[in-house]
């Protein structure tokens, strides 16, 4: 779900201020009581209404690792899921599955498409 709007955010503030009651408010803008006060709340201490940025889950190969694994693509065309992921282990210690690998080697647009040597192909078509 997506965060509402810091101009959706203001104009509940304003309506409070004005005099409507927060339930009311809540009921008019579509919201949780507990929103609403959270944003006044929030516009009292002075601090912003703009919504927070959302946590997400830290990538498992940074840059580094994703240097490598070109640098591996580049040597070793051929080398399977497998190999790549023993590959990480060993150089930088950093322990991940096949898939993994296998959906940072497409972010990188690499396919495992084979080309008429039987090397994986680094373009599709």
């Amino acid at each position: 779900m997506r965060a509402y709007s810091e101009d959706l955010r203001e104009k509940v503030v304003e309506a409070v201020k004005r005099g409507m009651k927060k339930s009311e408010a809540a009921y008019t803008f579509g919201l949780s009581l507990s929103s609403v006060k959270r944003y006044v709340g929030a516009a009292c201490e002075g601090r912003s209404l703009r919504p927070k940025k959302q946590p997400g889950m830290r990538p498992k190969i940074n840059n580094n690792g994703r240097r490598l694994l070109e640098a591996d693509l580049q040597e070793r065309p051929a080398a399977t899921l497998s190999q790549r992921r023993e590959f990480l282990e060993g150089v930088a210690g950093i322990r991940v599955s096949e898939s993994t690998i296998s959906r940072v080697l497409k972010r990188l647009g690499w396919t495992r498409k084979k080309d008429r040597w039987g090397h994986l192909s680094a373009t599709s078509g």
